[in-house]
């Protein structure tokens, strides 16, 4: 049993685990350019200097070898031959069971859009806003966030709340947030609505009372060195953060693998690549039926990752393989100092206010998540 999976991030590692529980003897071959885990949930740590890069850098080395697993540094470029092929910068390479966890890209087709940090590219992102705040002696900063108009889950507008709430505690803490204005833009009039119906709300009220300006319910057009543009305004900035929307990996671009109308690969419940037998999906590379409001997180990409596996390998034993995964979204929305527990599910959403401990939590988390790939 030859089963190959694609990535290196949550979603890959969480199935390199759930495939080798279900299938001790198989060999399981991982197709990543790196055999590194970046810990992406922490970057908004980087600017305070509560964490460093290399803090967030899990070399996979000794996980890999725990798991019997074989590392190909490689990129991929297609998929072919039913799944069963994978065709990368480095040969082709054949499988009997593929994942797919090679997560997702941003959209960068605003115009000016290289003006703007986007702030979930990595650590040199992080470092590079961290930079950009001890050079600035005042001035204005532009925080926002867009999503992909074919595909409503594949955003990621938590992560600029956190930059946007950290950025002010820590210029307080500074003494310098008086010579500062800081502005969070959407092209929504309510954002955030994603994580649950009185989030919007709450995160918006968090806003006011720190005296950040807002900027709501106009499209996107465009970025200059200094300016944002939306449909009827401009928002000159000096420093700006931009999440765009996200779609699939750039091999799929060309590629005969099926894909919704967002970009991303299709796959049903199962997180079973539409059309393809013994191929799954798991993570920001995959679109999924369900609600609207399902994330991309690293939550939901392990929940996927599991699921993905566990059928695949039933699958490839002549078992039934139709389970299904839960939509889910669980996150702490962090402002350096306190955070706001989100947990949302299709029975409801759970919110509690800013609390320290939660703070703390989320540090404890990253600590009890990273230690098993160590």
């Amino acid at each position: 049993m030859n089963i190959t999976i694609l990535g290196a991030g949550f979603a890959a590692l969480t199935a390199v685990k759930n495939v080798r529980k279900q299938a001790p003897d198989a060999n399981i071959t991982v197709i990543a350019p790196f055999k590194t885990l970046t810990y992406l949930p922490s970057i908004i740590w980087i600017p305070a200097n509560l964490r460093k890069g290399e803090d967030l850098k899990i070399d996979l080395s000794r996980f890999f070898q725990r798991n019997n697993v074989n590392h190909i540094e490689a990129s991929v470029t297609n998929v072919i031959n039913l799944g069963r092929t994978v065709q990368t910068d480095e040969g082709d390479f054949d499988n009997d069971g593929l994942i797919i966890a090679s997560g997702g890209r941003f959209i960068k087709k605003l115009p000016g859009i290289e003006h703007v940090i986007t702030p979930c590219e990595g650590i040199f992102a992080a470092e590079k806003i961290k930079s950009r705040l001890n050079e600035l002696e005042g001035g204005t900063i532009a925080i926002g966030f867009g999503g992909n108009p074919n595909e409503p889950s594949a955003m990621r507008g938590g992560p600029m709340f956190e930059f946007l709430f950290g950025i002010d505690t820590l210029l307080r803490r500074q003494n310098r947030r008086d010579q500062f204005e800081i502005i969070f833009f959407n092209p929504a009039l309510k954002p955030g609505m994603r994580l649950g119906e009185k989030v919007p709300d709450m995160v918006l009220k968090m806003m006011a009372k720190r005296n950040i300006k807002t900027h709501l319910g106009e499209k996107m057009k465009g970025f200059e060195a200094n300016k944002v543009i939306t449909e009827n305004n401009e928002i000159i900035a000096d420093l700006i953060l931009f999440m765009p929307g996200m779609t699939g990996p750039s091999w799929t671009q060309n590629s005969d693998i099926s894909k919704s109308k967002g970009g991303l690969i299709k796959a049903n419940a199962s997180c079973q690549v539409e059309g393809l037998e013994k191929t799954y999906v798991a993570g920001d590379s995959g679109s999924f039926p369900g609600p609207e409001w399902q994330p991309k997180q690293a939550h939901a990409a392990d929940i996927q990752a599991a699921v993905a596996s566990r059928n695949l390998v039933a699958e490839l034993k002549g078992k039934p393989a139709n389970e299904v995964f839960k939509h889910e979204l669980f996150c702490i929305i962090d402002t350096l100092s306190h955070g706001v527990l989100i947990k949302r599910t299709e029975s409801g959403t759970f919110m509690l206010p800013p609390l320290r401990i939660m703070h703390y939590a989320k540090r404890l988390f990253e600590g009890i998540y990273l230690k098993q790939y160590k």
